[in-house]
């Protein structure tokens, strides 16, 4: 017993000495770890009022509980905006994911095979340069080339012998602009993590499979994609849940009256709700739901790949 407790005591004093050691370290991930419990932790507590009946003036604390507590949770699920809202939200989401997604990989590796390091660098940052723009003025930029009257791609389309098209009030057309501008807004940015993963690919990789007769293209598939296949692994496990949780930002710039049937989804029924019509109850409500769906396939796409291929996020 005596050996057990000097034993624990000396790795009491062996954690306090390392924390010694390295305060400037901690002192330098405080003002994060602070960053996290006021801004990210603290405001969970406002989930509740997605089972009270919230008033402004009474607040958090002081609104009643609702009776039932799910009441607000079984008025979405009986409304008429369910459905819609989760058909419409779930398809842009996989759109989203099924077009956006393989973009900047298939993008970083045909940039890692330019030899040409001046003309590989201004192509990278001609391609990152969206990401450097506000959603606003990409929404603005769209809406303006897409103009019936003034808009560069019906210019185009009437030089060709056509007819203008309402692209803004078309419903047919909303998801298309919308993929659209994710991809061509983000996939500069996205493929710099896949970038940064070939530039760790041993040289002699491609050198030994060149000598066994590969081609560029072989080379590509037998080594390059095998070297980024845990990152391409990982950063599809954390947008899996873009799925269902996606920014409303983008299609709150971009929709209107006409193409409400197929671009409102749960992110813009909230700000209605919540922002506009102060239902807040409600529209936490419907924000939690969202969000526990999106969670539901994070955690589904972690574990069916732990077990495929044994890489996952934990």
């Amino acid at each position: 017993m005596a050996k057990v407790s000097t034993t624990v005591v000396a790795k009491k004093k062996s954690f306090g000495r390392r924390v010694l050691d390295d305060w400037q370290l901690i002192l330098l991930a405080l003002p994060g770890f602070i960053f996290y419990i006021i801004f990210r932790y603290g405001p969970m507590y406002g989930v509740s009022i997605a089972f009270k009946d919230y008033g402004i003036f009474l607040g958090i604390f002081g609104s009643p509980w609702e009776d039932p507590w799910y009441y607000n949770f079984q008025m979405f699920f009986t409304s008429g905006d369910f459905w819609p809202l989760l058909r419409n939200t779930f398809l842009i989401g996989v759109y989203s994911l099924f077009w956006g997604f393989p973009v900047p990989i298939i993008f970083a590796l045909f940039l890692n095979e330019i030899k040409n390091v001046k003309f590989k660098k201004t192509i990278q940052t001609i391609t990152y340069l969206p990401a450097l723009l506000s959603m606003v003025v990409v929404c603005s930029m769209a809406i303006d080339m897409l103009s019936p009257s003034s808009g560069i791609i019906n210019k185009l389309i009437e030089a060709l012998g056509g007819e203008a098209i309402y692209f803004m009030i078309k419903p047919e057309w909303f998801r298309t602009i919308l993929i659209v501008l994710q991809i061509w807004h983000g996939f500069g940015n996205g493929a710099i993590i896949y970038i940064a993963a070939l530039g760790g690919v041993d040289p002699q990789l491609y050198e030994a499979a060149t000598i066994d007769g590969c081609s560029r293209l072989r080379c590509i598939w037998h080594v390059s994609v095998p070297a980024i296949l845990p990152t391409v692994v990982t950063m599809f496990i954390m947008r899996s849940g873009s799925i269902i949780k996606i920014g409303y930002e983008q299609v709150l710039l971009l929709y209107n009256a006409a193409t409400y049937e197929v671009a409102d989804i749960f992110g813009t029924f909230v700000y209605r709700k919540g922002i506009l019509e102060t239902n807040y109850s409600y529209s936490t409500a419907v924000s939690l739901f969202e969000s526990i769906i999106a969670l539901f396939f994070v955690i589904t796409s972690n574990t069916i790949s732990k077990k495929v291929n044994e890489t996952s996020l934990w």
